[in-house]
């Protein structure tokens, strides 16, 4: 029996660091085994885990993952155990964690894990999941959210509220901070008053956003270690020359295809009228809609609404062609806007079954026809696609790659990501830093910037600077942009004293979680000694910092009359 469950959030400047300590105690006559079972963020890392059986703490160590692998396989003579954590759907992972205990026992299970919350369509988005599977005595959802520059707009949503379990949502808020609390008694959380089935099972949100005053962004400092926020409002919008290269090969037939065509027609209809697009569909033939990109007149999105209605699925898949046709037709392409973004979207549910086969070789003829001068952005739908192949191909040519997952609501995934890339306001974007006096710099230059999104850049400010000085450059639709901007060291690093939760060295772990982030995604598209380079560097942080990466485990240790130990492991999509 859960006794007590509470999840503990706090959110400091975007950077949130989640507990959740689960009480349960044993009210059988004889010992049992009990499950501490979480769904966590994919984009979080887990930073800590301990279970406390009658007072005897058993702690997760985190290590090298070779080096973890083999301390378990000494442990374990007989079979495999799956792992502690494993992909459940689009957004979560699942920690899974049994234990046996003796009759009348109790245990606490508590873990910790951090993320830097991502801005996509002018929100930042905490996902919590709720899923006791009974009743809990005492249960407590609490998110503290400090935010320097004031919170603009905050709200709450969940999948499984009713107007009872309302009652016991709490929202007090001031200029800069906020505090929830979802506290409900045991009756409130009954599906009804007979049957001891609990409402709670599904996704606890807390949705906000920050005022923006600065045109230069917000710089924040703690500890010798800066933030800088940069999200520019209000510009004018690049026209987009997009491209949509879409998969109909046989296995796209049914479901695939048409939540497609529902998600090409809203996509369409978004267009502005000053985009030009084109749309290129293939299995192991390559047809081009029209032989060059029009302008997104009523008309011409009219007709290429009709055509896409009439797409149907079977033969092979040739990406490589489909590829190299779209950017052959924007290579030829004539009285394009001078100022323009331009974008191919590819759409594949497979590998490459027709054409060039070689998924490196198709990388590389690609990443030589696009030179720089187009962004390529891949979704793999479902599970037959090699994500690896995809997301390393939208990596090494200014895009990103995403899985869409098969269910219900595709549609909306495809439509959801193509609105976060269908506003390009700022192009070629460099945030500079004094060079001498900043260490460990994170990424600082960006080719594409998205109205509603945000760009983060951190680093270390190495010796005693008064004065930050910033100078962002970039191109808008209009015109070539210089931003200044001087934070003054002493007076930010004064906006955290008084703060009681905040956990001192924030800004140096967010530091840490998006640099490791950015070795691991740079480490995707290089090559080979690079990448070894790249992933010992993302190794050392994960380490010192104790985050459960791709590159570290975590073992856990249990009771010695049980399974001794069992390993942690960060899946990745590219599996």
């Amino acid at each position: 029996e859960i006794y007590s469950l509470h999840v503990d959030c706090k959110v400091t400047s975007r950077f949130a660091h989640t507990v959740i300590t689960s009480r349960i105690v044993n009210r059988a006559n004889e010992s049992q085994e009990v499950t501490f079972e979480v769904e966590l963020p994919k984009t979080a890392f887990i930073t800590n885990f301990s279970m406390s059986i009658d007072g005897e703490v058993y702690p997760g160590i985190i290590k090298e993952k070779a080096a973890a692998q083999n301390e378990y396989d000494m442990a374990v003579s007989h079979g495999q155990s799956a792992g502690l954590v494993k992909i459940t759907d689009r957004k979560l992972e699942q920690f899974h964690v049994s234990v046996s205990i003796a009759a009348a026992s109790k245990v606490t299970f508590e873990l910790t894990y951090e993320e830097l919350l991502k801005r996509q369509l002018g929100k930042y988005e905490l996902l919590i999941k709720v899923r006791p599977k009974q009743l809990v005595k005492h249960f407590q959802i609490d998110v503290h959210i400090f935010e320097p520059q004031g919170i603009r707009f905050l709200e709450t949503d969940s999948t499984f509220m009713t107007n009872e379990l309302t009652e016991a949502l709490t929202k007090v808020q001031n200029e800069t901070k906020a505090h929830i609390l979802f506290k409900p008694t045991v009756e409130q959380q009954k599906k009804n008053s007979e049957l001891d089935e609990t409402l709670l099972s599904g996704d606890f949100v807390v949705r906000y956003d920050v005022k923006r005053e600065a045109t230069a962004g917000d710089i924040q400092i703690v500890n010798g270690y800066f933030v800088h926020y940069f999200a520019p409002q209000e510009m004018p919008v690049f026209p987009k020359n997009v491209i949509f290269v879409i998969d109909r090969s046989g296995s796209m037939a049914g479901r695939k295809i048409e939540q497609t065509m529902d998600a090409l027609l809203k996509i369409l209809q978004d267009l502005r009228p000053e985009d030009h697009f084109n749309f290129i569909t293939f299995n192991n033939k390559v047809e081009e809609w029209k032989s060059s990109l029009l302008p997104a007149t009523e008309e011409n999105v009219a007709s290429a609404a009709a055509r896409v209605q009439t797409l149907t699925a079977r033969g092979g898949t040739d990406i490589s062609g489909a590829l190299l046709a779209a950017l052959g037709v924007l290579e030829k392409a004539e009285g394009l806007p001078e100022r323009s973004v331009s974008m191919i979207v590819l759409l594949t549910d497979g590998q490459p079954t027709s054409g060039e086969r070689n998924v490196e070789v198709i990388q590389e003829n690609v990443q030589k026809a696009i030179n720089g001068k187009y962004a390529l952005f891949c979704l793999g739908f479902g599970f037959d696609v090699s994500y690896k192949f995809l997301e390393k191909m939208a990596l090494s040519n200014g895009g990103i790659a995403r899985r869409i997952y098969e269910n219900a609501d595709a549609a909306l995934q495809l439509q959801g990501f193509f609105q976060e890339v269908a506003t390009p306001i700022l192009m070629q974007i460099e945030m500079q830093y004094p060079e001498n006096s900043i260490e460990g710099l994170t990424k600082n230059n960006f080719k594409l910037f998205f109205e509603g999104s945000e760009i983060i850049v951190s680093g270390k400010i190495s010796n005693e600077l008064d004065l930050l000085p910033v100078e962002i450059k970039a191109q808008s639709h209009t015109s070539d942009l210089t931003l200044k901007e001087e934070a003054n060291v002493k007076e930010k690093e004064q906006v955290f004293q008084n703060q009681r939760y905040v956990f001192g060295d924030f800004i140096e772990r967010l530091w840490a979680y998006l640099t490791i982030q950015q070795l691991l995604e740079k480490a995707i598209s290089a090559q080979e000694e690079d990448q070894k380079a790249l992933e010992a560097q993302a190794l050392n942080l994960s380490l010192r910092y104790s985050f459960v990466t791709p590159l570290t485990s975590m073992v856990v240790t249990k009771p010695s009359d049980q399974q001794q130990k069992e390993l942690a492991n960060k899946p990745t999509e590219a599996g």
